[in-house]
């Protein structure tokens, strides 16, 4: 998978955080920095420890399936992203302005189950995994840290085309996988 790709995957990946962020931003009267360090490292962090979760799942069970690894992938994506887009039509609900654990640590975990199936879809792909994980917890840390920002300044007007965006990146990514395997580009 080359560093494009990774780099697309962990952008799609990253919109589901990136949307609560901005919520997260309009709920503070006033924004301290610790907001967003808070908000980029929870949400960072569960988006690189999910995929490789999903990772160390998917390697056990590859040599069973390898046969349909990228249906499986095709499908995943293509849900996630489907549901994101699901989600970028519904109306939203404005979050509580804490920043405490038992109030971001359900929001970490809701906003990265999706990079769990991403995991094990890396792991029929043979991703190498430190490089792609670390790169998705950077780039969500960094998205989320700006979407605080955002969400204070700019207010919700944000948040559903991001998850639009992102749903729509995960599933051509999904086309791609399969597209690629079929005609033995892969």
């Amino acid at each position: 998978m080359s560093l494009l790709e990774l780099f697309i995957i962990a952008l799609g990946l990253s919109m589901d955080a990136f949307a609560v962020a901005i919520c997260k931003g309009l709920s503070v009267q006033q924004l301290k920095p610790r907001h967003a360090l808070i908000t980029g490292l929870y949400f960072g962090g569960f988006q690189a420890l999910m995929p490789l979760i999903g990772y160390l799942l998917g390697v056990r069970f590859e040599s069973f399936i390898t046969s349909f690894d990228h249906w499986i992938a095709f499908v995943l994506l293509a849900l996630i992203g489907l549901n994101m887009i699901k989600e970028s039509r519904e109306e939203s609900e404005c979050l509580n302005d804490a920043f405490d654990f038992k109030t971001m640590l359900p929001l970490a975990l809701a906003t990265s189950i999706d990079a769990l199936a991403v995991g094990v879809t890396f792991a029929f792909l043979q991703v190498n995994i430190a490089p792609a994980v670390s790169f998705i917890g950077v780039i969500t840390f960094v998205l989320s840290a700006l979407g605080v920002k955002m969400g204070h300044v700019f207010g919700s007007k944000y948040k559903s085309r991001a998850e639009l965006a992102g749903g729509v990146i995960l599933i051509l990514m999904g086309i791609k996988i399969l597209i690629e395997h079929l005609t033995g580009g892969a």
